[in-house]
């Protein structure tokens, strides 16, 4: 089960870590990664971690504003968000895939609850 914390209310220009609790088994799944949703848009890949390969990518909306990292002791994955803009206000959801493809949420198996990101102007 993957549970997310670090959400909040900050403002423009502000950052946060999200944190995703992930559980003992990170090293078995292929990838992680974080997605967004914002009101009424779909749900959007922000950054994806191969696990094995600890290659990242990222959504050109994010893309040196926001970094996936793991702490393997722990098996946290954290998403580093710098630089927030309101329209970076949203659900923030983490989620896992053991194997396969690691591109649309519908590739990925676990999920977790999401924590609230709000970003004012």
């Amino acid at each position: 089960q993957l549970v997310e914390s670090g959400g909040g209310s900050v403002q423009a220009g502000g950052s946060l870590r999200l944190s995703c609790a992930a559980g003992r088994y990170t090293y078995k799944r292929n990838c992680m990664g974080w997605f967004r949703q914002r009101p009424g848009k779909d749900r959007e890949a922000l950054a994806v971690l191969w696990i094995g390969g600890a290659t990242t990518t990222y959504a050109d909306s994010v893309k040196g504003r926001f970094t996936i990292t793991r702490d393997k002791a722990r098996d946290l994955v954290y998403l580093q968000m710098n630089g927030l803009q309101p329209e970076d206000t949203g659900m923030y959801y983490c989620a896992a895939n053991i194997v396969g493809a690691c591109g649309t949420w519908a590739d990925f198996g676990e999920r977790g609850q999401g924590t609230q990101v709000t970003v004012s102007s």
